[in-house]
């Protein structure tokens, strides 16, 4: 295949390959194109383009963009997007070679993830059961905190899922993760419980909506918005007030803290890596290691806590 002349229909051919085989989601395709016209830009400047510029083009890229002072992780992402872009020109042909194949990248300051001990999880279990203006809210806040903590899906994952997963009284629940891909996420007899009293609450209002001349929902968290379902921002904004219910600080505790607890209490408890990074949907090993560093941390504390000779005084008999 020819290679385009223009370096927009190298973006646009390779975004628009990115969205049909790999199914990446809206944000990321429009991170990629974004930093794809970035270098795209710096190569007109200097005088090449996509076909014509080797490893020294690219590394020098990258130094200019260190030299702007841009985040080592903007620059690891930047890079990334310029590797696939270039896998994708020697896979298509356009090119001979794949001139970023050998490439570092500065890596990522990767932080460790906020996450719960477990008696702050039953206090926003217990909260999340008496946090709501009605009995169906109520319900429905205890079956989606239930549900985060039980699976550690994404929020994203949690207020899209299906009715249909509901039905049943399911031991498991089929969840669609990033890029399409499905995954069996196992459910706790708590979990379940609540599921089941949610989904009778539920099934009655919408069949008061579907008796006034309204379609019925297809989605599990049913919304009036435009996409049908409870937004991610309105159910972050609900676990706001669950914390403060709960007596936990409310910057402490997002829908993403659940899942990193959900990892990190499987961990501590015996789990194996391979198990959770199936569990959580994570496509690399190295994602799912931070949960060790996390639980590292947290013996740590807790010798340098209870330890007698972590103290300043030492043992006083020894």
């Amino acid at each position: 295949m020819r290679a385009p002349a223009d370096p927009r229909r190298w973006i646009s051919t390779f975004l628009d390959a990115q969205a049909a085989e790999t199914g990446a989601a809206h944000n990321t395709l429009l991170a990629y194109g974004r930093d794809l016209k970035d270098f795209a830009g710096w190569l007109h400047r200097t005088g090449a383009d996509f076909a014509t510029v080797e490893r020294d083009g690219i590394e020098a890229y990258l130094i200019d963009c260190d030299a702007q002072g841009l985040a080592k992780s903007t620059r690891a992402r930047r890079l990334s997007a310029v590797r696939q872009i270039f896998r994708f020109a020697f896979e298509e042909g356009w090119r001979e070679d794949n001139p970023a194949i050998r490439i570092s990248g500065p890596g990522r300051d990767r932080q460790l993830p906020k996450t719960l001990d477990l008696a702050q999880v039953n206090a926003l279990l217990s909260a999340a059961r008496q946090t709501g203006r009605t009995p169906r809210d109520r319900a429905r806040n205890a079956c989606m905190v239930e549900l985060l903590y039980a699976t550690g899906m994404r929020v994203s994952e949690l207020v899209s899922l299906p009715v249909t997963a509901a039905r049943g009284d399911p031991r498991m629940l089929l969840i669609r993760g990033k890029g399409g891909k499905e995954r069996m996420v196992p459910l706790s007899p708590p979990a379940r419980a609540a599921l089941a009293e949610w989904l009778n609450l539920r099934d009655a209002a919408d069949a008061e909506r579907v008796a006034k001349g309204a379609p019925a929902s297809r989605f599990l968290f049913a919304s009036r918005g435009r996409s049908g379902h409870l937004t991610r921002h309105a159910f972050y904004l609900r676990i706001k007030d669950i914390a403060v219910a709960a007596g936990i600080d409310p910057a402490s505790v997002t829908p993403h803290t659940l899942r990193h607890a959900f990892a990190t209490h499987l961990l501590a408890g015996g789990a194996d890596l391979r198990s959770i990074q199936t569990l959580l949907g994570h496509a690399d090993l190295s994602t799912t290691e931070i949960y060790t560093h996390v639980l590292d941390e947290r013996l740590s504390e807790l010798v340098l806590t209870h330890h007698p000779l972590a103290r300043d005084e030492g043992p006083k008999d020894r």
